[in-house]
C-alpha cells in the first residue's frame, strides 16, 4: 500500500461532494492521488479539479462496485443524516450502503477502508461525560439515523480482517465552511424565533472543526498504512467541550444576530417532540418536525467524550483551534449571506 507523497495512489470518497468530503478531497490532491468521487448528484466543481466522478446511489450495489474498480482505498463518508424520514429511508443507503461498500472493496482486493461513523452510534439518551470508545452501542434508539449508523458501524468493523482493513471515525458536531446544514439550521430557527434554550443552559458538548476532521481521516489511513487502528472506532473532536448555549449565542452576535434567551425544560420538550413525532406521522409530513424527542435529548444532556485514543493511535490533533475555526466559520457564512 503506498504512502503518504507516493504516486499512484487512488482513492474513492463516497461523498465527495458533500461537506466533509470536499475538504477531504482538497487533502488528497494535495498529497498527488487519484481521486474519485462517488454520490448521487453531478459535481462539475469538483470534475474541473481533476477529480473522477460517478454518481450512483449506495443502495445499488452495480454502481458502488462500479465506482470501487481500481481503487487502492476507500474512504465512506456519505450517509442520510437527519432526524427525520421513514426507516428504510435511513436502512437503504446507510447499512445496505456499508455492506455494499465492504463487498465491493474485497471483490476489487482494496485494503484499506475508513469508514464515517457518528457518536450518536452510542445514543442512549443518556448523559455522555468524557466518556471512551469503550461505551457499548445505544440502545432506546429515538432516531433511525442513530440506528442504521450503528448496525452499519457494528457490521463494518466486523468485517475487518487482513486482507481488508477497517477503522471507523465519529466526529461530532462537525462545522465549518461549506457547513449545509448545523449552523445554517441554527440560524434559519433563531431568526424565525423557533430556538430556545432546552434544559438548564448548561449543557457541555463536543464539536469538529471541519478541516480537522478531514485531516483525522487521512491520519486514519496513514494508521492503517502502518499496521495500527484496524478494527477500531475513534471519537472525534476539537478535544475541548463548548457550552452549547453561550457557543450557539457568542456564533449568533457575531453574526449581528440576537442571542437565545427562552427556556423550555427538558420534560416539556421531550414531551413536544413525542406529539410532533406523532403528528408528522399521522399528515405523512416527510420535512422536519419543530422539534423530536431525540433533539430535545441532544439539546438538554452533556454528550462530550475522550479523544485520546485518536490522538494515540491516529496522531490526531487539531491543528485548527476554536477561535480560529469560528472566524472562518463566520466568514463563510457572510460571504455564502445566510448570515
Amino acid at each position: 500500500m503506498e504512502r503518504q507523497g507516493e504516486t499512484g495512489m487512488k482513492v474513492l470518497v463516497t461523498g465527495g461532494g458533500g461537506f466533509v468530503g470536499r475538504h477531504l478531497i482538497d487533502r488528497l490532491l494535495a498529497r498527488g492521488y487519484f481521486v474519485r468521487s462517488f454520490g448521487r448528484s453531478a459535481q462539475p466543481d469538483l470534475e474541473t479539479q481533476g477529480v473522477e466522478c460517478h454518481r450512483g446511489d449506495l443502495a445499488d450495489a452495480a454502481a458502488v462496485t462500479s465506482a470501487c474498480t481500481g481503487m487502492n482505498a476507500v474512504f465512506h463518508v456519505a450517509a442520510k443524516a437527519g432526524i427525520w424520514g421513514s426507516w428504510n429511508s435511513f436502512y437503504a443507503p446507510n447499512v445496505l450502503g456499508a455492506r455494499h461498500i465492504v463487498k465491493a472493496c474485497r471483490q476489487h482486493g482494496i485494503k484499506r477502508l475508513v469508514y464515517t461513523s457518528t457518536p450518536s452510534v452510542v445514543f442512549n439518551r443518556r448523559a455522555f461525560c468524557g466518556a471512551d470508545e469503550s461505551l457499548p452501542y445505544g440502545s432506546r434508539w429515538l432516531c433511525h439515523y442513530a440506528h442504521t449508523k450503528a448496525i452499519a458501524e457494528q457490521e463494518t468493523l466486523a468485517a475487518n480482517d487482513s486482507d481488508l482493513q477497517i477503522v471507523a471515525l465519529r466526529p461530532h458536531l462537525v462545522f465549518g465552511p461549506g457547513d449545509p446544514h448545523l449552523i445554517p439550521r441554527i440560524i434559519e430557527k433563531a431568526q424565525a424565533g423557533r430556538l430556545r434554550i432546552v434544559g438548564n443552559g448548561q449543557s457541555q458538548v463536543d464539536v469538529s472543526y471541519v478541516e480537522n476532521v478531514a485531516d483525522a481521516h487521512l491520519n486514519a489511513l496513514d494508521a492503517l498504512n502502518s499496521g495500527k487502528a484496524a478494527g477500531k472506532a475513534y471519537f472525534i473532536s476539537q478535544g475541548e467541550p463548548v457550552a452549547l448555549w453561550p457557543w450557539i449565542n457568542a456564533l449568533l452576535e457575531s453574526l449581528g444576530k440576537q442571542a437565545i434567551t427562552r427556556t423550555i425544560p427538558l420534560p416539556i420538550a421531550y414531551s413536544l417532540g413525542g406529539l410532533c413525532e406523532s403528528l408528522w406521522q399521522i399528515l405523512g409530513r416527510t420535512n422536519d418536525p419543530p422539534m423530536t424527542r431525540f433533539v430535545a435529548v441532544e439539546l438538554a444532556k452533556d454528550h462530550y467524550f475522550d479523544v485520546r485514543a485518536a490522538q494515540n493511535d491516529l496522531n490526531y490533533k487539531p491543528k485548527i483551534g476554536m477561535e480560529e475555526a469560528l472566524k472562518k466559520t463566520v466568514a463563510d457564512l457572510r460571504q455564502r449571506r445566510l448570515a
